[in-house]
């Protein structure tokens, strides 16, 4: 095909979709499925309903080829573990005596059970349930799901293309299961997984498929010769399946490099690769020769972030790719669940800056036009092309975007600034002569229920029902009740609760200039749990206190220490849709100063535990082991720019839950925060021998209570958590706290599994003392 036929061809597509609905329907009617409120039909027909809508929602926007498969109640990787047969033993009498129910204890636990490990699905927000095997794992193929919501597609139209995760990448992301040696790979059990991908994908060319996409994203990761070599494997033998789809094998979030020439030799007939988060694709594509009669989907339009695309731009790079292979479609980057569904509700937003903003809905629209401009000249899309240039104009000379003082304020800050003068030994005793904790002390991470009151006031408040002073009466009523509790429990160092705040990163945003909020701007991080990142858009700084009236009255209700709470910098990046006008580094010292400001006022009114949380710092790391040492030089840096002011006696802690930590530990130590708590209960404690192989020499509290489980651990559970801990950090180094915050739990749950983790704290206690 010659490059004028190949542009002639080019058709739409995306990758996946927005599942939550635009007012999170499916949120509302999972929960209210496990609250008993909503029953399964209803839900089936809720889940079906999304489906339907999704799929008009884009053919009116034009895109050519719709995904299937990529809605989930809960976990696209979850549904892979289903579609292949990989049920844990302990959730395999659940999944038999309903299914609906097995596969929500898979992802949740019960009090019998616990849940699969949750983590973050490479450098996103977005967190997957992840598969453990072993040995003894035996594959078997349900392709029910997947045949299902194509078969709704097809009835209604569509061209549809269903979407898999892919074998290699399926195995890449799994565990060796509980009682498996950890020395064992799950990518070993290659040969016996395909035949059951083989079987999925015959089930679906009988019901109509006519290409299966299957998204291979862990080989845009270094990998090992014996691992490409798994890769090769893999497509060899699904590419010579006779009675099968047409194959597309799709990459994003960064280049494919020594991966893309394994694929591109493989009998598969297109390859899907990201064009905006690795611009080395289109070298790395012309050097091995181009997919000469293969199909190229070009991911041009950024699927990960809210920035209207640049058109001439992304139209250059497709002109490009016209003459390396048989056919170039056009599609996002990745799937668009990592972005809103939809501008149109955002009526509060200055509609000049909304122009600068594409969510899902805009970028379908983005993704036909480039299409169109690609198959007709870029003649035929002339009005959208004028229109995209003067927004991309007014964008980049807004005053919103650039303020002196922060940027001289920038400019001026040295090394000095982000470093503690004293070094941890001598800041650790003047932190126990201040604080004077017991041997392994309990602590909580921060957030406490937000309790239907709570949201109920601030509602009030957003409509006028009552005034900020009726408000902050009801928070204080809240924080009073908080206190209390955590006095009774016997807990050593406080927190406030956060009843005050909406979200960890959009409560700070709403307070620092150069961030704006959305009212809809609503994205999955996990199961149920949606968050409205806010948008970056400018130079930060802060105009006023953040968090200091709160906490100080909170102090005043105790004489236990109440730890200071915010949300670091590269969190308050990663958590949010960034500027991508100017390096990441820039952005995050100017976060780090309007941080580094609310430190110091804390610290001024007599706060002596102040903790800054980086739950994004892994989940930010670069996938490419050489793009690290930059990015976590400016990460850490931030960090320490934040806490480099406060006083020896000053305790700082910092927070990261849900990532895989063995990449970072040198990092977290290069923090230099006093105090880290971490993830660790589902990983059973597996981050704590991480830190004790790094030689880790500061204090730690990998979590012994899994928040992100409806489950309330025992205390004998929660101290065998604790011994376990005990093994890889010394008990004078030890503390004890749940993973994570306790925003999304319910009273009688929080206060149950806290009790149980202050009587599991005093039991292993007792036993030191003793010994």
């Amino acid at each position: 095909m010659t490059a004028k036929s190949a542009a002639a061809a080019a058709r739409s597509t995306v990758y996946g979709y927005p599942r939550q609905g635009q007012h999170r329907e499916l949120k509302k009617a999972v929960e209210g499925y496990w609250k008993g409120r909503v029953g399964a039909d209803a839900l089936k027909e809720t889940a079906a309903g999304l489906r339907r809508a999704n799929w008009a929602q884009l053919a009116e926007a034009g895109i050519d080829e719709v995904p299937t498969g990529d809605f989930s109640y809960y976990d696209h990787v979850l549904d892979t573990s289903v579609m292949v047969g990989a049920v844990p033993p302990r959730h395999r009498a659940a999944v038999d005596a309903d299914p609906l129910d097995g596969y929500f204890a898979m992802a949740r636990g019960n009090q019998d059970v616990a849940p699969l490990e949750m983590t973050k699905w490479f450098d996103t927000n977005y967190h997957y349930l992840v598969p453990e095997l072993g040995p003894d794992t035996v594959f078997t193929a349900d392709s029910g799901k997947q045949v299902a919501e194509l078969a709704e597609a097809l009835a209604l139209g569509h061209t549809a293309r269903p979407v898999l995760v892919g074998p290699v990448t399926y195995l890449l992301l799994a565990k060796p299961a509980p009682g498996v040696a950890e020395e064992f790979e799950p990518l070993t059990l290659l040969d016996r997984l395909l035949p059951v991908y083989a079987e999925v994908l015959g089930d679906l060319r009988a019901a109509g498929a006519e290409w299966v996409q299957l998204d291979e994203p862990a080989l845009v990761q270094d990998r090992t010769p014996a691992e490409l070599n798994a890769a090769a494997r893999a497509y060899r033998d699904l590419g010579a399946l006779t009675d099968r789809p047409k194959l597309l094998v799709a990459s994003y979030f960064d280049r494919l490099g020594e991966a893309l020439p394994v694929l591109a030799k493989a009998p598969v007939e297109g390859l899907a690769l990201d064009f905006t988060e690795a611009a080395a694709n289109l070298d790395d594509l012309a050097a091995v020769g181009g997919l000469p009669g293969k199909r190229l989907v070009a991911g041009v339009v950024n699927g990960r972030n809210i920035w209207i695309n640049d058109h001439e731009k992304s139209l250059a790079t497709l002109a490009t790719l016209l003459g390396l292979a048989g056919r170039v479609d056009v599609a996002a980057s990745c799937s668009l669940l990592h972005v809103p569904l939809d501008t149109a509700p955002e009526r509060e937003l200055d509609p000049q800056i909304l122009r600068w903003l594409a969510f899902a809905r805009q970028k379908t629209a983005e993704i036909v036009t480039l299409a169109k401009g690609l198959a007709q000249g870029t003649g035929a899309i002339g009005a959208e092309i004028a229109a995209n240039r003067a927004a991309l104009a007014s964008r980049a000379d807004s005053p919103l975007t650039r303020d002196p003082a922060v940027r001289a304020r920038t400019a001026a800050v040295t090394e000095a600034d982000a470093r503690r003068p004293q070094p941890y030994p001598e800041r650790a005793v003047a932190q126990r002569e201040r604080l004077r904790l017991p041997l392994l002390p309990t602590t909580t991470i921060g957030s406490f229920p937000q309790t239907g009151e709570v949201r109920a006031a601030r509602a009030d408040l957003r409509a006028g029902r009552i005034d900020a002073a009726g408000y902050e009466e009801r928070i204080a009523a809240e924080i009073a009740e908080v206190i209390a509790f955590q006095e009774k429990a016997g807990i050593d160092v406080l927190v406030h609760g956060e009843a005050e705040r909406n979200d960890m990163v959009q409560y700070f945003a709403e307070q620092l200039t150069g961030y704006l909020a959305t009212r809809h701007g609503w994205v999955q991080s996990y199961g149920t749990r949606y968050v409205r990142p806010p948008v970056l858009a400018g130079d930060i700084s802060r105009p006023a206190p953040m968090t200091v009236g709160w906490t100080t009255y909170a102090q005043s209700l105790t004489e236990r220490p109440v730890k200071g709470m915010l949300t670091g910098p590269v969190t308050m990046l990663a958590w949010s849709f960034v500027r991508d006008d100017q390096p990441l580094g820039e952005t995050a010292a100017q976060v780090a100063l309007a941080l580094r400001d609310e430190v110091a006022d804390l610290e001024a009114a007599g706060t002596a535990v102040i903790q800054v949380d980086e739950p994004a710092l892994r989940e930010t790391l670069p996938l490419r082991a050489a793009d690290r040492p930059a990015y976590l030089a400016w990460a850490t840096r931030a960090f320490r720019l934040t806490t480099g002011g406060v006083a020896p006696a000053t305790q700082i802690h910092t927070h990261m839950c849900y990532a895989e930590f063995g990449d970072i530990v040198r990092a977290i130590d290069d923090l230099d925060a006093d105090v880290i708590s971490l993830e660790a209960a589902r990983s059973h404690m597996e981050v704590a021998h991480e830190l004790a192989a790094h030689g880790y020499p500061r204090e730690a509290g990998p979590g012994v209570y899994d928040i992100h489980s409806p489950r309330v651990p025992g205390a004998e559970e929660a101290a065998a958590l604790l011994r376990e801990g005990l093994a890889a950090i010394p008990a004078g180094r030890l503390w004890v706290n749940p993973d994570c915050g306790l925003k999304t739990r319910g009273w009688p749950e929080t206060r149950a599994s806290l009790e149980n983790l202050v009587a599991a704290a005093r039991t292993v206690r007792a036993a030191l003392d003793a010994s």
